[in-house]
């Protein structure tokens, strides 16, 4: 039988191009074989195939934009069932802070040279804004694709003065970091870098240049809350689960932003305004062989401190995997970077745009604490929230942590 191939569930994604094909026709494949490469700016997705078969036709081409139903392969099988319900899985995906769009609209410039562009959206996003033609650019990627070093370079170059001095600034004004030769100091190698990093640093440097980046710092008294949090770790483990601090952090952020509303929002792309979300998908950071993946916990005012912590694990580990799905890296209000388990005192985690905060977690610390009358052993956790400015004050940040660290201290409030 003949089976019609389309595009799964890719989450809110919509026009992203096809960036590889990875089967020809005549082909024989298994069922969740990967069948196509699609890139948006968050992912690179393998699509799967859906059943067992042989390659009749491909009815995409590279550089062609595609969507969830988009007709692309038709395989031929026997008995078995077409299906385009499993989402594709991101070979990698971005870091904690990188955004789905830039929180600041950007300057209208003409489409030329970008309908028939071999580049990534992110490529051509930073192209626009620098209102660069792709069509003049010889990509120096693979199969001849643009990448944001080619953008760069051809802006060097259109900069440079006749005479060959050395250009006073770079692209937007900014002063260009002056190439050396570090050979002449010892010996050196080009590595090459995670695909994850490459797709996430074009997307923090703009969300690094968008958004007017404030740090507040905060402890939160733990103590009690760890006490209970062991207990309930030592039953998960039997069941092959852990029960983290994160899972406590996530409920009670929840309950704050519910408080403090603004932090869970989105600027309006206007700039005027603030769009109110009345849903809570928080964003964790999670570490893979690859770099920083950001999987989501849908709803999770819905959900307690069990469920989270199992949903916690299962997106960890298929996050080490990558094996993501769309919707499992899409859709956040609110983002949590944790290095708790590394070390240090405090940082300034980049905010996730189009996201307005991000809370960044260390390690907690034993201290001594005034009670009043003596001071006692504590277990401080310490907070370092980053925030847009133009949709957070200082004094809303200091809130909003202030009723953090209150939820925190004492695990009874989180039922409330």
């Amino acid at each position: 039988m003949s089976i019609e191939v389309t595009v799964p569930d890719i989450g809110d994604f919509t026009d992203i191009p096809v960036i590889g094909i990875l089967v020809s026709v005549g082909d024989t494949v298994a069922v969740e074989d990967p069948l196509l490469e699609l890139e948006s700016d968050k992912a690179t997705m393998e699509v799967p195939s859906p059943a067992a078969g042989k390659v009749a036709e491909i009815r995409v081409s590279e550089g062609d934009r595609v969507s969830q139903g988009s007709l692309v392969l038709i395989l031929e099988g026997e008995g078995a069932e077409p299906a385009s319900a499993s989402a594709p899985a991101p070979a990698a995906a971005a870091a904690p802070a990188a955004p789905a769009a830039a929180s600041a609209p950007s300057a209208p410039v003409t489409d030329r040279g970008f309908g028939k562009a071999h580049a990534s959206p992110s490529v051509r996003a930073f192209a626009r804004q620098l209102d660069i033609d792709l069509s003049k650019l010889n990509g120096t990627g693979r199969k001849g694709r643009i990448l944001r070093e080619d953008v760069t370079a051809h802006l060097k170059s259109a900069s440079a003065p006749a005479s060959g001095a050395a250009p006073s600034g770079g692209g937007m004004g900014i002063p260009p970091i002056p190439a050396v030769d570090f050979s002449k100091f010892g010996p050196v190698e080009d590595v090459e870098m995670a695909r994850i990093k490459k797709l996430s640093g074009p997307a923090l440097h703009r969300s690094w240049l968008n958004i007017p980046h404030v740090t507040h710092n905060d402890e939160a008294d733990i103590t009690d809350l760890d006490g209970y949090r062991r207990e309930l770790d030592g039953a998960a483990k039997a069941e092959g689960y852990r029960v983290t601090l994160l899972s406590f952090v996530i409920k009670a952020s929840v309950s704050a932003l519910k408080q403090h509303w603004e932090v869970n929002s989105s600027l309006h792309p206007d700039g005027t305004k603030l769009i109110r979300k009345g849903y809570y998908n928080i964003g964790f950071a999670a570490d893979t062989p690859g770099g920083l993946v950001v999987p989501v916990i849908r709803d999770a005012d819905r959900k307690g401190i069990i469920e989270i912590s199992k949903e916690l694990g299962d997106l960890s580990a298929k996050a080490r995997e990558g094996k993501l799905k769309g919707d499992e890296i899409s859709g956040a209000t609110f983002t949590i970077s944790s290095l708790g388990g590394i070390g240090g005192t405090s940082f300034t985690p980049i905010v996730n745009a189009p996201e307005v905060a991000i809370l960044g977690l260390t390690r907690s610390k034993m201290a001594p604490v005034w009670d009043g009358e003596a001071f006692q052993p504590r277990n401080m956790q310490p907070l370092s929230l980053s925030y847009d400015h133009r949709a957070i004050d200082g004094a809303l940040a200091a809130r909003f942590c202030a009723t953090l660290k209150h939820l925190l201290g004492d695990v009874r409030r989180l039922m409330l």
